[in-house]
């Protein structure tokens, strides 16, 4: 089950990633980017907790959206 949870962000990014006709534009990257980084980081704080998982995942394509704007 864990690993199941774990690898279901990475496999959202893999799909939302391929279904850009056009090279994504950097606050794209950065908000799957953090995503994934966030439900993974979520999901280790609360012990894989789908709440955790979820939270960690809205909070990181938040933080990666924005930093990715400021990329250039």
């Amino acid at each position: 089950m864990k690993k199941t949870a774990m690898s279901m962000p990475l496999l959202a990014e893999c799909m939302a990633l391929s279904a850009c006709a056009s090279n994504p534009s950097n606050s794209q990257i950065g908000t799957a980017t953090g995503a994934v980084v966030g439900g993974v980081v979520g999901s280790a704080l609360t012990g894989g907790s789908t709440v955790g998982t979820v939270s960690g995942a809205a909070a990181g394509a938040l933080i990666g959206h924005e930093i990715g704007k400021k990329v250039k």
